[in-house]
């Protein structure tokens, strides 16, 4: 569900509709704006979305102490919406991420509390988008 309009329209009207809809007219609201506003030979667009969390699995009809550990298939469910609507939980580094400091043993043990559930969620491999840009930023 969102809302149509401007913010400075006191009246919005609100419109339900499948995730995928909305993120698309989204998306596509931003590229005309980009395409508006911007002169394209002298201007780089990077999209960088948020850090979703998947930290209840409850949300997704999982056990109601569980996180992102162990997921190993997108949410599937078109009408999932969560707190970010965000579909790959099994795409957190979890427990696997190269941390400041190693955890511990017992850490490791409980991955149910030490799980990283809030970072990455991109298609594909961890850090391989982080890689792609920083390899365009450098050849520009």
């Amino acid at each position: 569900m969102f809302k149509l309009g401007s913010f400075e329209q006191e009246k919005k009207d609100i419109v339900e509709m499948e995730t995928g809809d909305a993120y698309r007219m989204a998306m596509e609201t931003l590229l005309k704006w980009v395409e508006t506003n911007t002169e394209r030979n002298k201007t780089r667009v990077f999209f960088t979305g948020m850090s979703p969390s998947h930290g209840r699995s409850s949300e997704w009809g999982g056990d109601t102490d569980g996180n992102c550990y162990n997921q190993t298939s997108p949410i599937e469910d078109p009408s999932y919406w969560g707190f970010g609507s965000q579909y790959r939980k099994d795409a957190h580094t979890s427990i696997y991420k190269n941390q400041w400091k190693p955890l511990t043993p017992e850490q490791l043990a409980n991955p149910v509390h030490y799980a990283d559930c809030t970072h990455w969620c991109l298609p594909g491999l961890q850090d391989t988008w982080n890689e792609l840009l920083y390899a365009k930023l450098l050849h520009l």
